[in-house]
């Protein structure tokens, strides 16, 4: 939906890569953002002539096309925090150090390394995190001690963590002490959790890979941008997603 049509107030800050809609919901209950120059409601909807501003700075609507959009692969080095609070000493925005507003698609822990999304873009966010297990995200995985064919087939068959059981998922064996895991969901510190439940600790874990974007030879600490064929890619598999969940 275009300005001229009118755009929800959260919508609209939130396409402008400021922060999540939620936390635009946040922004305007704390009496943070005007309306040409009055306090808005939650539901106030905007139009190409209205004046927005957060925080006393104008935010002006983004291009129709996503021209003007973000779109990040980074390799998280261990003891960043995935979190936009500038005041968090190791923050992933101070980190990137990007001139435009960015934040990250989901979460990789602090202890945790690799590939993650950022991007300015609030509409992908939120269809990539609504359609997140149907995605495939894989990781390489060092744990503490000799990894056994019964501790492949239980973590691959799944495990009982968070008052559930894991989905089935692909693992295979990489050395002595390690091995790679694809997973179709995102419950809190799985793949440490699964391990702990077996008796194994985790004590490298590396994400390479979600959907069709891979680190390749991406070192720790840089940063790309998502080429157009990935975001021609992305925005086909989205599509799908989201009419596979309405179907359902």
């Amino acid at each position: 939906m275009s300005v001229d049509s009118g755009k929800r107030l959260n919508k609209f800050i939130s396409d402008t890569g400021l922060c999540s809609r939620r936390e635009a919901d946040k922004l305007i209950e704390q009496n943070r953002v005007t309306v040409n120059g009055k306090a808005p409601e939650l539901g106030t909807k905007i139009f190409a002539k209205d004046k927005v501003v957060v925080d006393g700075k104008r935010i002006g609507a983004v291009a129709e096309d996503k021209s003007d959009r973000i779109y990040l692969v980074y390799n998280k080095p261990i003891g960043i925090t995935c979190t936009t609070e500038r005041h968090v000493k190791g923050n992933i925005i101070d980190a990137i150090g990007h001139k435009q507003r960015i934040f990250p698609i989901g979460r990789l822990d602090k202890p945790s390394e690799g590939l993650i999304l950022l991007t300015s873009d609030g509409d992908i966010v939120n269809k990539i995190l609504r359609a997140e297990n149907a995605h495939e995200k894989e990781y390489e995985v060092t744990v503490n001690q000799p990894i056994s064919e019964r501790f492949l087939q239980k973590m691959a068959k799944g495990v009982p963590i968070l008052g559930t059981v894991t989905k089935p998922c692909v693992v295979r064996p990489r050395g002595k002490f390690s091995f790679t895991i694809i997973l179709t969901q995102g419950l809190n510190r799985q793949i440490r959790r699964m391990c702990e439940f077996l008796g194994y600790e985790v004590t490298k874990l590396k994400r390479t890979r979600i959907m069709h974007f891979e680190l390749g030879k991406l070192r720790s600490g840089q940063w790309r941008n998502v080429t157009e064929q990935e975001l021609k890619t992305l925005n086909a598999a989205l599509k799908h997603s989201i009419k596979a969940v309405k179907t359902n």
